[in-house]
């Protein structure tokens, strides 16, 4: 498996692979409509471009023979807290559970670490099973939080941390 950093000309890449796991990943615990709202508010080109270049996110992609299997977006120093926060990590639906988060996951953490940052966090959706995972990998819930989104949609969220 190979990890490298997204480029502005990969974009198109992430929305691809966005479009094709949401759906599966937010379908139980979201209505259509609200999937709908949150990719086309979250990874319209435009939109990836300002989270890439303007708000600091690095975007890394995972590929294996010449298929991206997935992708995540990290902050260093977010906040100005000497932590890292991962603001997304998402595999395809048919590489889950086959460890590529994980592999992942373990790249962010890498770096956080080489970069001197004392913690990772993230949010999880409070209904997405996707918390079990973070916690196995060390991760607990610090708080609770609602995210007002637009259209009248929350995100109902869980912030979940690691001490590196």
């Amino acid at each position: 498996m190979k990890i490298s950093v997204a480029t502005k000309s990969q974009l198109e890449i992430i929305k691809d692979l966005a479009y094709k796991i949401w759906p599966s990943t937010y379908g139980p615990i979201l209505s259509k409509e609200q999937v709908d709202f949150m990719l086309d508010k979250f990874y319209n080109i435009k939109s990836l471009e300002e989270q890439m270049l303007q708000k600091n996110q690095v975007f890394l992609l995972i590929e294996e023979n010449n298929k991206y299997l997935g992708f995540c977006a990290y902050e260093l120093n977010c906040e100005s807290l000497n932590k890292t926060k991962l603001h997304k990590i998402y595999v395809l639906p048919e590489t889950q559970g086959k460890g590529i988060g994980k592999i992942l996951l373990n790249e962010v953490e890498k770096i956080a670490s080489e970069n001197n940052n004392s913690a990772l966090f993230l949010n999880v959706n409070r209904y997405n099973n996707a918390q079990e995972f973070y916690k196995k990998q060390g991760y607990s819930v610090i708080k609770t939080i609602d995210i007002e989104i637009g259209n009248g949609y929350l995100m109902e969220d869980f912030v979940m941390e690691k001490n590196l």
